[in-house]
């Protein structure tokens, strides 16, 4: 009986395992002819580009190559972001084993400015309907870049534009793109207008020049990229499909892989056949660690964590040894600079932010009856203003943060000067008798008036006899917040051996 018990037992567990075997075989999608099924690593952009999205999409196409898919799905919802970090991502994309199809979505995305550029590198591109790119007119830092074709750029009647490169081109040479209207700057005719300046020109070429190697690389339409850069063109997903600068209109997920199922890319090792059809896709979704310096590099966190560095140096300074304001200000300030040296920063506005805190906390230790306040505050303010000194979407501190900063600081600037003009005229709350007697420890050398240390304070003090540092003195009278003190041993030895106050 036992036997046969167990023997049921045995083949009851082999039929669960079968079973749930059997179960687990059904809920597999069915692999493609040739293989396994193929896997698709679903990315997405969203937001302005910064450090954070370009850590998050290298790591991303890196999880792509170790996991063997075919491809990798980039879906692109951005108005653009930051130069630096545009060309890093672009270098991983142009270098990823791993096909790369870029997809502008869901209906109503846009790929504006640096969204353009990450487009035209990756291996297909594709938009779905109601969905715009262009714009990729570079914004330079020191002040905003003159928009190529403007009344301040273009020659006035008569005058003759001053030769340099890119004028001279006209409709007879490229055309007016399709979708887009003649106007005064596409007459036939009419030279392209320049930049004011030749920092600007350089910048806008050299922009030209990338989104056109990017172009060629893809063979995808160049003019567009060369328009998209000098006079900030766009266009709308059917205009992008007929000009040849995307390859595919795609309004889910399913028909974009049903699209580029079968077409041949050429990765950096030579060309490839997309097997996309019926590919399991998975989310690559960003962790802590993109969360952590998404948070970090938003200009506002930034430049809160500077002014937090500050103050908490500048309190810990004032009031040594209460170590929480130094830890938290030292920590604070730390961050803030890991975030300022991956940020679009004018270090001109990171010295006068530095410069209107430090002219604050002087003005509680130097009589200027407020002149070092109010500059302080100015300093801050204006330092404020010019911090990230560009135009590129997400990367401002909003003008709201800066005027509560600066009006928060007046006010706490104000309340302290109210009340160390009211404990001027304050009497003194000590009591002469109660100070009279008293040890004191002097924290200088000094004959006749100087400093000592008294109950944890430091207090003025005269004595008609000489006193070194560390000296022990003892207070004979009190002549209103002066001391007279006189010795009452030798000076004290502090742990280096040399006279001092004790730690």
């Amino acid at each position: 009986m036992t036997a046969l018990r167990n023997a049921w037992l045995i083949v009851s567990l082999i039929a669960v395992v079968v079973g749930v075997w059997l179960a687990d075989a059904r809920s597999q999608p069915v692999p493609m002819e040739g293989g396994a099924q193929p896997t698709v690593v679903l990315l997405e952009i969203q937001g302005g580009i910064g450090p954070a999205n370009r850590d998050y999409l290298v790591r991303g196409l890196q999880h792509a190559a170790d996991e063997n898919a075919a491809a990798v799905v980039l879906r692109i919802d951005t108005p653009g972001g930051l130069d630096a970090a545009t060309r890093d991502i672009n270098q991983a994309i142009l270098a990823s084993p791993v096909p790369v199809i870029g997809w502008v979505a869901p209906q109503g995305a846009r790929a504006a400015s640096a969204g353009t550029y990450i487009l035209y590198a990756c291996h297909l591109a594709a938009m779905a309907p109601a969905t715009s790119l262009g714009a990729a007119t570079p914004v330079s830092m020191g002040g905003a870049t003159p928009f190529p074709g403007s009344k301040e750029n273009s020659p006035t009647a008569g005058s003759t534009p001053s030769s340099t490169e890119g004028q001279g081109r006209n409709d007879d040479d490229e055309g007016v793109a399709p979708g887009q209207s003649e106007t005064a700057d596409t007459k036939p005719g009419r030279p392209e207008p320049a930049t004011t300046d030749a920092m600007s020109h350089k910048v806008v070429n050299d922009a030209v020049a990338y989104l056109r190697s990017l172009a060629e690389l893809r063979g995808r339409d160049a003019a567009f990229a060369e328009d998209a850069v000098r006079n900030a063109a766009t266009l709308t997903a059917d205009q992008a499909l007929k000009q040849n600068v995307v390859e595919i209109i795609a309004t889910d997920m399913d028909s974009l892989l049903g699209q580029a199922d079968g077409r041949e890319v050429r990765l950096r090792d030579g060309a490839t056949v997309l097997a996309t059809r019926g590919a399991a896709v998975t989310t690559f979704a960003p962790d802590w660690r993109f969360s952590l310096l998404a948070v970090l590099t938003n200009p506002s966190v930034a430049y809160m964590l500077l002014l937090a560095g500050m103050y908490g140096l500048l309190l810990e300074g004032y009031s040594p040894g209460a170590v929480v304001p130094g830890v938290v200000g030292a920590i604070c300030l730390l961050l803030a600079l890991y975030a300022l040296q991956v940020l679009p920063v004018n270090y001109a506005g990171v010295a006068l932010i530095a410069l209107g805190v430090l002219l604050m906390g002087l003005e509680f230790s130097v009589p200027s009856f407020g002149a070092l306040g109010i500059g302080g505050v100015v300093a801050l303010v204006v330092g404020s203003l010019i911090l990230f000194d560009t135009d590129v979407p997400g990367f401002g501190v909003p003008g709201q943060l800066i005027l509560g900063v600066g009006i928060a600081s007046a006010l706490a600037f104000m309340g302290l000067v109210w009340v160390l003009a009211g404990s001027r005229t304050r009497q003194v709350s000590v009591a002469a008798g109660a100070m009279v007697g008293q040890q004191a420890i002097a924290i200088e050398d000094f004959i006749g008036r100087g400093h000592v240390r008294i109950r944890g304070e430091i207090w003025q003090a005269e004595s008609v006899v000489p006193v070194e540092r560390g000296q022990s003195l003892q207070v004979q009278s009190m002549d209103g917040l002066v001391l007279h003190v006189t010795h009452a041993g030798p000076a004290v030895a502090v742990r280096s051996g040399k006279t001092g106050v004790p730690p």
